[in-house]
């Protein structure tokens, strides 16, 4: 082969060489607008399963609320100055169980919410899914806090009452606290024990899903799944 020859031999194997290179790093070189909406979906998909099935485990047991101090579910403000009273006339320990019954209703009432954040995705459509997924560190549980709170707090009602209707100072709870709320003392949620309940078991479960949702944005090849890994990954 002549030097020329041997020239346009090496200077064309440089040529596609090049190309090769940047058609790989083309390939590779995927943004989060690439990422399709179906995709995109599914990651949001396995991120709620893992932010609900963490939620539900770390809450939906035995002192899950009681014991957590994020999420433990205390007397209202409002009785705050009635405390050391009714203490003091010898109904403390009865305090001290009905604090704990609301913790348990709790307890009790979080593992029926997961068949409902999971068939909550359904009402999310394929292209509402990226501006879900980049509307913030926790816009993926506020979007099922959105579709869930209402239907929650009606699934979780009734067992929440059934498990606080036994503790001793719930129906006086009940009396004073529907007293004091005629005359704008205290919210509505908080007028009878199973209601304030409900409400402090929905802002402690969503407290937990925002904060595994918050682990996954920081750190998606953590969580475990392809899926999540992918998209989430794409957002860092």
């Amino acid at each position: 082969m002549s030097d020329k020859n041997a020239y346009i031999s090496s200077y064309a194997k440089r040529i596609l060489t090049c190309s090769f290179i940047g058609v790989t790093l083309t390939a590779h070189a995927i943004s989060f607008n690439d990422l399709s909406n179906q995709d995109a979906s599914t990651g949001l998909k396995a991120a709620l399963d893992k932010g609900s099935a963490v939620a539900v485990s770390k809450l939906g047991v035995e002192n899950g609320f009681l014991n957590n101090e994020k999420v433990k579910i205390q007397l209202p403000s409002v009785l705050d100055k009635a405390i050391p009273f009714l203490k003091m006339t010898g109904k403390g320990q009865q305090l001290d169980e009905l604090v704990v019954s609301m913790n348990r209703a709790a307890e009790a009432a979080v593992p029926m919410a997961k068949p409902l954040l999971v068939n909550a995705v359904k009402s999310m459509s394929l292209t509402d899914a990226k501006n879900i997924l980049t509307g913030g560190e926790t816009s993926v549980t506020d979007f099922f806090k959105q579709k869930t709170a209402a239907p929650l707090s009606i699934k979780f009602l009734p067992l929440v009452k059934g498990v606080t209707d036994k503790a001793g100072l719930a129906s006086k709870y009940n009396a004073v606290m529907g007293q004091a709320q005629k005359f704008g003392v205290v919210p509505e949620q908080e007028a009878t024990v199973e209601g304030y309940v409900t409400q402090k078991a929905l802002d402690g479960l969503f407290l937990m899903i925002g904060e595994e949702e918050k682990e996954i944005r920081r750190d998606p090849v953590g969580a475990g799944s392809a899926a999540i890994s992918k998209v989430f990954g794409l957002l860092k």
